[in-house]
């Protein structure tokens, strides 16, 4: 009697699971391992046995893998301080303290929404007054004093 599915029709449903399964999760390594499963079902039609299908899968997973992590290693490079603040179009605008929480925090408007802010200096003591954005960490403004409201 002969079996429903023969091996290569196995192998592609396992590759368009594989594919369907990362649509879903959003990692390309479900995509490599299908690549090994497609290797595999080609693999059928040359006459390997199942041994040779499941090793040729494994190898070109493996170095699929392999070639992804190298990949994505060399392009992925930590941004520099420059680059970080590059973007950050609120740098150099200038806030009033009205005054500074116990915690070193205060509450100011700016561009129409209310803000933490923090000072960037914190052996500088607190003041009232206005305030230049020298960065944004998170969602918190960082502030100096200008030089009018700088005590000396």
């Amino acid at each position: 009697m002969e079996p429903a599915l023969d091996n290569a029709t196995l192998w592609w449903i396992a590759a368009a699971l594989l594919v369907g399964a990362e649509l879903l999760s959003g990692t390309f390594f479900l995509l490599m391992l299908s690549l090994g499963a497609m290797t595999a079902a080609l693999l059928t039609y040359l006459g390997l046995p199942v041994s040779g299908q499941i090793a040729g899968a494994a190898i070109v997973s493996s170095l699929a893998v392999l070639l992804w992590f190298v990949l994505r290693g060399r392009r992925k490079t930590a941004p520099t301080r420059a680059n970080a603040t590059r973007n950050k179009l609120d740098i150099g605008g200038t806030v009033a303290v009205e005054h500074w929480q116990p915690d070193g925090t205060a509450q100011v408007a700016y561009r129409g929404a209310p803000w933490t802010a923090i000072a960037a200096d914190s052996a500088t003591p607190l003041q009232a007054g206005q305030h230049r954005v020298v960065d944004i960490l998170n969602n918190r403004l960082v502030l100096e004093p200008l030089d009018s409201t700088r005590s000396t």
